[in-house]
């Protein structure tokens, strides 16, 4: 499965019941990011609940080879999250574990539990896009500086996650995206790779600030935390004056909240 594959949903929202998988990153270094998930699901005419006993998806183990670690946390994800009608991820790398890697890992009865999560399971902007259909708001007028994306890995190749936030910054904040050179190329992030192989992984993630820097662009925005905050912590390094924010921040108008890396960042 290369791409996310989900069976028929009905056309109206009127009574979508979506349950909201924060993610660890979220709910550990930017809770602002559930909050504006919430908000956005919430003006596309859903009812947003967020199950308190969710954990982590067991991604971290599974890139690292240990599936006997991860089974056990598939099987809580599943049966949390199965009674829902949708489940909305802000993030295409936990998303894509869900939607991709649970119904290889699995056998049985719980692949075909797993099968059925994946077919009710979206990336945020993926389900603002093609499922929940938002509109903007007619009081929505947060004017936003010249912002620049970055392509997450999982999120593109797993779940085909390209236009989808591109095409909201423009209808909801009506702002067209500087792309910056390789912007589909690995920040250098990849979970456990940055810690395991940190010269390369320092190179990558500096690479892709110079090309985000060379837009003259003053936000940066993606989908995926881990990918952000490894952008975040290099350029505080370096002391450069870019603003790294979630896309789910930027589509709701939250500018409060200082940008990632930054002071008082929660």
């Amino acid at each position: 499965m290369n791409e996310q594959q989900h069976g028929d949903h009905p056309a109206s929202n009127e009574s979508m019941q979506v349950s909201l998988f924060v993610t660890c990153l979220a709910d550990l270094f930017r809770p602002a990011v559930a909050f504006a998930s919430i908000k956005l699901l919430e003006q596309a005419n859903c009812e947003v609940t967020v199950p308190p006993s969710q954990t982590c998806c067991g991604q971290p183990a599974y890139n690292s080879g240990d599936y006997e670690a991860t089974v056990p946390l598939a099987r809580k994800v599943i049966e949390i999250l199965e009674p829902a009608d949708y489940v909305v991820v802000p993030s295409g790398s936990c998303a894509g574990m869900i939607c991709q890697h649970y119904p290889r890992l699995l056998e049985g009865e719980w692949r075909d539990r797993a099968l059925q999560l994946a077919s009710k399971t979206f990336e945020l902007t993926t389900f603002l896009t093609q499922i929940a259909k938002i509109q903007p708001l007619s009081e929505q007028s947060t004017e936003l500086p010249t912002i620049t994306y970055h392509d997450a890995c999982a999120g593109l190749r797993e779940l085909n996650i390209k236009e989808q936030p591109r095409q909201l910054l423009q209808e909801l904040c009506g702002v067209a995206v500087k792309e910056l050179d390789q912007s589909d190329v690995c920040c250098g992030f990849g979970g456990t790779f940055c810690a395991k192989m940190p010269e390369i992984s320092g190179k990558m993630v500096g690479d892709k600030l110079d090309n985000a820097l060379a837009t003259g662009a003053k936000i940066l925005t993606g989908g995926d935390l881990g990918c952000l905050l490894n952008l975040a912590g290099r350029a505080q390094r370096q002391g450069e004056d870019l603003e790294i924010r979630h896309i789910a921040e930027l589509l709701c108008g939250d500018l409060d909240t200082p940008p990632i890396g930054q002071s008082g960042q929660r």
